[in-house]
């Protein structure tokens, strides 16, 4: 019985429905799975600034109490790391606008606005897993301003996203702010800035979900590696069995071919023994070992068979009645094989096709042993040469 192919059918099913279901829940690596993890970053845009003297009052005061200039007013360069940490220089330039409140009061002329900062980052997305397209982080840093003819050190503080239309270009939001550093001569702001940004040597990652499916997909691979392993075993095991299978097939074939033969040969020994039994057994006379005339033609008859069957081998048995002594009588057994033999050799037959053996009047027919009285016709059916069969 071969079972390969079934197994192997079945397989293919059980491998066909895996990936199915793969497919069904999107087992596949994709660039949604990875994520930009080290990058150059520059910008240019626009700056905002809230100087109003309230830095987290109206907020969005943005006709008495926001200053912006009508061009790109704000360039930075940074370098962010994979562990979400960037370093950045940012440059800003606007004007305080008259009528605009200025540290609590309404500015009576323009005012150029000059600040240059560095800022350490944190990419939130460490923490919050990957959220797409949007990209928050928070920052500290220290920075000089001149803002309303006051220059001053200030410590910042910055909360910003940025949003990322491919690897390369984004929009940057964020707000920054800004604590000066000697509060007696200088107020403290805010400054709002939006710029478009460039990402270059840009180096890539997996995701934290691309990592769960890439691990996913390994275990995958594994199991599929050890179902592959387990179908050759299978395989394997199937063709060992069967060739044991088709070995004890031949084998059974064999032994029943080996049988048949050998019950056909043995029907055909016993025929042959029972034609050559047929014939009769050749009978001698008293104390005598030579042939009579109904002997030779026994023995024609039995040449007559050993012509037809030329693979057939004899041996002669002779034998004598008990009267005379063992030794006589082995004696007179070996003369009368010894002539019934040679008659047949003198016929044609080759003498390697017949032998002989004689027993004297050990092996009688009937009970007439030493000291029972029989008659001579019973004494007469054991002074006899028989023929057996020998191979054929």
């Amino acid at each position: 019985m071969n079972i390969s192919k079934p197994l192997t059918m079945l397989v293919m099913v059980i491998f066909s429905y895996a990936l199915t279901f793969a497919q069904d829940q999107n087992l596949e690596m994709t660039e949604k799975d990875s994520i930009v993890e080290s990058f150059w970053l520059v910008t240019v845009g626009a700056n905002a600034v809230d100087d109003s003297g309230d830095e987290f009052g109206e907020l969005f005061d943005f006709k008495d109490g926001w200053n912006m200039v009508p061009y790109p007013s704000r360039v930075s360069i940074g370098r962010y790391f994979k562990n979400g940490i960037g370093l950045e220089a940012i440059g800003s330039y606007n004007r305080y606008k008259e009528g605009k409140i200025v540290d609590n009061a309404v500015n009576s002329e323009d005012i150029p606005y000059l600040g240059l900062d560095f800022r350490v980052s944190y990419d939130l997305n460490m923490i919050l897993g990957e959220t797409g397209f949007f990209d928050p982080y928070i920052g500290i840093g220290a920075g000089y301003t001149d803002a309303n003819n006051q220059g001053r050190g200030t410590y910042n503080a910055v909360l910003g996203f940025r949003t990322w239309f491919s690897d390369h270009w984004g929009m940057d939001f964020n707000s920054t702010g800004k604590w000066a550093m000697d509060t007696e001569n200088a107020t403290n702001h805010i400054q709002h800035a939006v710029g478009v940004a460039y990402r270059f040597e840009v180096e890539k990652g997996l995701s934290r979900k691309g990592m769960e499916k890439l691990a996913l997909l390994k275990e995958m691979e594994k199991e599929q590696q050890r179902v592959q392993d387990s179908i050759a075993k299978a395989e394997e095991e199937a063709r060992l069995l069967a060739e044991r299978l088709q070995k004890e097939k031949e084998a059974a074939e064999l032994a029943a071919a080996e049988k048949a033969k050998r019950e056909a040969e043995e029907a055909r020994r016993a025929k042959l023994q029972n034609r050559i039994n047929e014939l009769g057994n050749v009978l001698f006379q008293f104390d005598s070992s030579y042939l009579t005339a109904s002997d030779k033609e026994l023995l024609d008859q039995l040449v007559a068979i050993m012509e037809d069957e030329t693979s057939l081998t004899i041996k002669v048995t002779a034998h004598t009645d008990s009267r005379g002594t063992e030794k006589y009588n082995q004696w007179l057994s070996e003369r009368r094989a010894e002539r019934t033999v040679d008659y047949v050799i003198s016929k044609g037959i080759s003498e390697n096709r017949i032998t002989h053996e004689a027993f004297g009047e050990t092996r009688l027919v009937n009970e007439c042993s030493d000291g029972v009285r029989c008659t001579e016709e019973e004494h007469s059916k054991n002074r006899r040469s028989e023929f057996v069969i020998g191979q054929y």
